[in-house]
């Protein structure tokens, strides 16, 4: 049988990595986040620092060189594109290992062509997004700090994958995960899987 992968996207402070986590706990199978930065930095070379920082965000430089084909054609790649590559063969490796969560990083795109994946966004209301952030960053503007991640991570979505990150069609569910619950998330997804 082929290995059956639920890849999550998330908006900042939506819960999407902890619904991740619960769901494959629950599921028995692994949630992989922090296993692709640590994959791709051992296939790239790169700092699991760098990954950390660049590897859901654009650089200026990067952002500027999709707007100059020729930097592209005449240059080596911007480490954002290296970045990118190297969690590509991560995320098609720990999918090609058995059933798996994926949270993040453009699986949905990455995994398109495969049988057997189910692409969840978890959108939140900002003001239980703001209550979360408040917790986990106390030290921090919550919503400047949440548009501000989600703004990057949106740009990123499209300069990798030429499509709006967190359109529904794009997806094979969507959850608010402020309406359901987190438990009620992962409950709905255990049905779906």
């Amino acid at each position: 049988m082929q290995n059956r992968i639920i890849t999550i996207g998330r908006e900042y402070g939506s819960g999407g990595r902890e619904i991740g986590e619960k769901l494959a706990e629950k599921l028995g199978i692994p949630c992989y986040d922090k296993e692709i930065v640590e994959q791709a930095s051992i296939d790239s070379g790169l700092l699991e620092e760098d990954i950390i920082e660049k590897g859901e965000h654009l650089s200026a430089l990067s952002k500027l060189s999709s707007h100059f084909t020729l930097y592209n054609l005449y240059s080596n790649m911007t480490k954002n594109d290296l970045i990118w590559h190297a969690q590509v063969k991560a995320i098609k490796q720990l999918a090609e290992k058995g059933s798996c969560v994926i949270v993040g990083r453009c699986a949905d795109y990455i995994l398109r062509d495969r049988e057997n994946v189910i692409n969840v966004f978890i959108f939140s209301d900002m003001d239980k997004r703001i209550e979360r952030i408040s917790q986990l960053h106390p030290e921090v503007s919550p919503e400047k700090f949440i548009r501000d991640i989600d703004k990057k991570r949106a740009d990123y979505y499209k300069h990798f994958t030429e499509m709006e990150w967190g359109e529904s069609r794009h997806y094979d569910i969507c959850l608010n995960s402020s309406a359901l619950g987190i438990d009620k998330c992962v409950d709905l997804l255990c049905d779906l899987y």
